[in-house]
């Protein structure tokens, strides 16, 4: 009797009946389908694009070959041993992009937050200052570079000429240190107004009646900007904090257009001195060992920001 209701209320399919963990499985296979058809050709080319060549450079890293011809020689730790002892350039240029991110990272997150607070008013100018502050992130890396070089060579000459304010007059990119914070100019000008996008949807969603309530409670707006502001946007300082700390470190394209690592590699950040050995040198194993020193150190420092503000929006 009961085989009988069973059969009498499973799905009948032309004639014939179809039992429930069937279609369960068709309906799962169909959802397999339809995910493979929309991610797999996506996943093809990261693949193709990022993992391959990620898991080809790793191999690389630990062998000799100049990246043309067929001899490539396992030289296991050799490369990585040679880049913490003898390689003074890299260990230079290493501590060199260390100092540049750490003020690159306070700099363009302070740039950009003041910059938020600013169009955030009630100004009737705040949609043309939000453009003409976003407009410099729209302009490539390398004719950036190339655009601010004759700036401070041309421009900044003609100014202190025609003025003469010794800061126009400094030798921008003949000396180290001028050179260097040139280099942190343009890339905080560039940046900043990418950082003030992300500030400034969050300051838009703290709610106003918490601010007027504190107004009114006789808090000043510092202290409306410390203990509400503030921690009500920490999930836009973790997000700014990690794309800056990666896009600091991986600076290349206004590196190579404005000095070109100069005056006497005084200026070669990381990423353009990895360049240099590989493509330059011809010695792309160990240009591969310092790309994976370099990942492994990128990665560890996003990966402890990002868990040290995630537990700090936790606490607020």
């Amino acid at each position: 009797m009961n085989s009988k209701l069973e059969n009498a209320n499973s799905p009948v399919v032309r004639g014939t009946t179809v039992s429930p963990d069937w279609l369960s499985l068709n309906r799962k296979w169909k959802k397999v389908g339809l995910f493979t058809l929309f991610v797999g050709p996506t996943f093809l080319v990261f693949s193709l694009i990022v993992l391959v060549p990620f898991i080809t450079g790793i191999y690389y890293a630990f062998t000799d070959w100049n990246g043309v011809n067929g001899n490539v020689t396992w030289v296991g730790l050799d490369n990585f041993k040679y880049l913490l002892t003898e390689d003074k350039q890299f260990q230079q240029s290493f501590l060199l992009t260390i100092k540049y991110t750490f003020v690159a990272i306070i700099l363009t997150n302070l740039v950009g937050f003041g910059l938020a607070l600013l169009v955030s008013q009630m100004l009737k100018t705040r949609n043309i200052l939000r453009t003409m502050f976003f407009l410099p992130n729209l302009i490539g890396g390398l004719l950036l570079g190339f655009i601010w070089q004759f700036i401070f060579i041309k421009g900044f000459d003609s100014i202190g000429r025609l003025t003469g304010f010794a800061f126009f007059e400094l030798p921008w990119l003949g000396d180290e240190q001028t050179a260097f914070w040139g280099i942190v100019i343009v890339s905080v000008w560039q940046g900043a107004g990418y950082i003030m996008l992300i500030y400034l949807a969050a300051l838009q969603n703290v709610p106003l009646d918490i601010i007027e309530a504190a107004k009114i409670d006789g808090a000043n707006r510092w202290e409306v900007l410390r203990h509400i502001t503030l921690p009500m946007v920490a999930p836009a300082f973790t997000i700014s904090l990690f794309l800056t700390i990666s896009s600091s470190f991986k600076i290349f394209d206004v590196n190579l257009s404005l000095t070109n690592g100069g005056p006497f590699k005084s200026t070669e950040m990381l990423a353009l001195n990895i360049y240099t050995e590989a493509f330059v040198n011809n010695r792309y194993g160990l240009g591969e060992a310092k790309a994976l020193i370099f990942f492994l150190v990128v990665a560890a420092i996003t990966v402890i920001q990002v868990m040290i503000t995630k537990k700090r929006e936790v606490e607020a």
